[in-house]
């Protein structure tokens, strides 16, 4: 299966790795076949949206990537007493740390190679209660659509109690006490991500640690550079992205289903690109717009076909059997559609009482476009 994915990259196209905002994204769209498999394959899609003309426009700037990047290193400064100093004060689990905590070693040979260490790592940690251990940018694996994804956390703290949390440093302000809600809840999905994947590290021991539910958030204070923290509760973030990776399709059965020769490789001529990519269906929503690369190009075909898709997922909802505009329109003027079907049937209500009320306005409908 690796051969057939490394051919749907192209040749000599390294992979992508999939980190755990990709995964974020990814759950909240499970019905999308194209992003699994683009993202199973390890292809970059801000290039292929590039060659394609769709270029995505969301991402960090440099100087914010630079500022958080100086941040973070201000917050593990002299073996992480500050980052450990604000878990202990948010989220305790036991004594207050002293200076000789853990900071093991991390590093190994490629993605599998520092699983594996991390691993180690946090076995150690467990048969050393009453220790405080903080692990710098380790290294979780997590099955997505029955290909493992490699993600990096900022930090996962080990409590003298034996409890493991995981820590998000960001570089927005956390002003009196509270951020932005969106941004925390962006990083509150990101983290479940990684909760979820430090779980499947702690059920291999025996006994299994426990992997708290809320992580640390920290951030500089106000508008200083100074970090403080807030523990946030993920729980609900974890199920979510727990029962949407569930139910992703699994990319062999994708792959399975492409026409011999199909691949992804930016290079391609536009033409030939563009019919690879169009050769997976995708499930459109508004909401990728913010979320994945290539939303530009499928919000493109979403409106040539016509789908409702484009109008959101309730809006969708609501109208069951009907996918186009050109249905939905035709239904409510009675021209098709089933007079059973409830979305029909108020479809039609809809247009009687928005003819009653041009006529009660002595205004006419207007007539469309051919």
């Amino acid at each position: 299966m690796r051969q057939r994915l490394a051919e749907l990259r192209g040749p000599d196209v390294p992979a992508k790795a999939l980190d755990a905002r990709a995964l974020a994204a990814l759950a909240a769209n499970p019905g999308c076949r194209r992003r699994a498999i683009l993202d199973g394959a390890g292809v970059d899609k801000a290039a292929v949206a590039g060659a394609l003309g769709s270029p995505p426009v969301f991402g960090q700037s440099q100087f914010a990537i630079v500022r958080g990047n100086s941040f973070e290193a201000k917050v593990k400064a002299d073996g992480g007493a500050e980052l450990l100093r604000l878990a202990h004060e948010a989220l305790g689990g036991g004594p207050e740390p002293a200076a000789d905590a853990q900071v093991p070693d991390l590093a190994a040979t490629g993605p599998e190679g520092r699983t594996a260490r991390t691993a180690l790592a946090l076995r150690e940690a467990a048969g050393r209660p009453g220790t405080w251990t903080l692990l710098d940018h380790p290294m979780l694996a997590l099955e997505v659509a029955g290909s493992p994804a490699f993600l990096e956390p900022d930090a996962v703290v080990v409590h003298p109690d034996g409890s493991w949390t995981v820590v998000e440093i960001k570089s927005f302000p956390m002003l009196d006490g509270s951020a932005d809600p969106a941004k925390v809840g962006a990083a509150a999905r990101q983290a479940a991500v990684y909760v979820l994947a430090l779980e499947r590290v702690a059920a291999r021991l025996d006994p299994p640690p426990r992997v708290g539910h809320r992580v640390l958030l920290v951030c500089p204070k106000d508008f200083s550079n100074l970090p403080t923290a807030s523990a946030v509760d993920v729980r609900k973030q974890r199920a979510v992205t727990d029962r949407q990776l569930a139910r992703l399709t699994r990319v062999e059965e994708i792959a399975d289903a492409l026409p011999e020769g199909v691949c992804f490789a930016p290079g391609l001529p536009a033409e030939q690109l563009t019919e690879a990519v169009d050769a997976v269906p995708a499930s459109y929503a508004p909401e990728c717009l913010s979320a994945c690369e290539l939303a530009f190009h499928c919000r493109a075909r979403s409106q040539e076909a016509g789908a409702v898709t484009r109008l959101g997922r309730p809006v969708r909802a609501e109208l069951g059997g009907l996918a186009t505009v050109t249905d939905v329109l035709a239904a409510a003027r009675g021209e098709a559609g089933d007079p059973a079907d409830p979305a029909v049937a108020a479809l039609r209500r809809a247009a009687a009482l928005r003819a009653e009320a041009l006529r009660g306005a002595g205004l006419r409908e207007a007539v469309p476009c051919p």
